[in-house]
């Protein structure tokens, strides 16, 4: 690893409709709006920022390897978002009267995690995890 690297300071999402990314990131789930630049979005979540970029508008140089959409029904990647083990419980109920499609309800795993599993609007997979 490159010694001056110190942090992860913002992972990105490439979004087909940051709109809606934004609604399900921002108002359902309720990440502070950091910087809304429209086709780049960036959101508050603890010490990092989870950015939401349309899929083909970023530098030149680097938005021609944005490469194609996933599949319909394809997740582009995982996150995992760490709460208390109580909080998983309170985040499915709040998850499931916000009719978010959910894939697995609280479950304790083998790892020693209390999770829970969902999606957003582009079938990116969500985690809600603790550590049991």
């Amino acid at each position: 690893m490159l010694k001056a690297i110190r942090n992860l300071d913002y992972t990105i999402i490439l979004c087909q409709d940051v709109a809606a990314m934004k609604r399900f990131y921002h108002e359902l789930l309720g990440f502070p709006l950091y910087r809304d630049f429209g086709n780049w979005v960036e959101l508050q979540v603890g010490a990092s920022l989870l950015t939401l970029r349309e899929r083909g508008a970023g530098y030149d140089g680097v938005r021609e390897h944005d490469g194609p959409a996933p599949q319909d029904g394809t997740s582009a990647l995982q996150l995992a978002f760490r709460v208390t083990p109580a909080e998983v419980d309170s985040c499915f109920s709040e998850l499931r009267q916000k009719d978010v499609t959910i894939l697995l309800p609280p479950t304790n795993q083998a790892s020693g995690h209390r999770t829970l599993f969902f999606k957003d609007p582009e079938n990116n997979v969500l985690e809600i995890y603790a550590d049991l």
